[in-house]
């Protein structure tokens, strides 16, 4: 008994999607929940379902967060693709890309 084997193909690329939409739909969608729920606080109280209530609130609050987050990484992304190929893609810890610090500065000190 053998077993064939397949070959190993290459993973495709990553499908891009418009992230900020649809981030920015899911964080309508929690707080419109949120605010629906709202006028009915006191029957969800009286019932031990306030969490209903403040689970929305949370959503919208992480989605939130989640819209910085993709904002920057498009931000991030368009930046790399208008320097072109080649170029770092990341700044260093100073907050300049690698090649913009390697520029000495009259000011400064050498070092070597």
């Amino acid at each position: 008994m053998s077993k064939e084997r397949t070959p190993l193909r290459e993973a495709p690329e990553p499908l891009e999607a418009n992230d900020v939409a649809t981030i920015t739909v899911g964080v309508i969608v929690w707080f419109v929940l949120f605010f629906v729920q709202l006028p009915f606080y006191g029957w969800y109280s009286d019932h031990g379902h306030t969490w209903f209530i403040w689970t929305c609130l949370a959503g919208g609050a992480c989605g939130l967060l989640g819209l910085m987050y993709v904002r920057a990484r498009r931000d991030a992304i368009a930046r790399a693709r208008a320097a072109g190929p080649g170029a770092p893609a990341s700044p260093d810890a100073s907050g300049q890309t690698p090649a913009a610090s390697d520029t000495t500065d009259p000011e400064k000190p050498q070092h070597g």
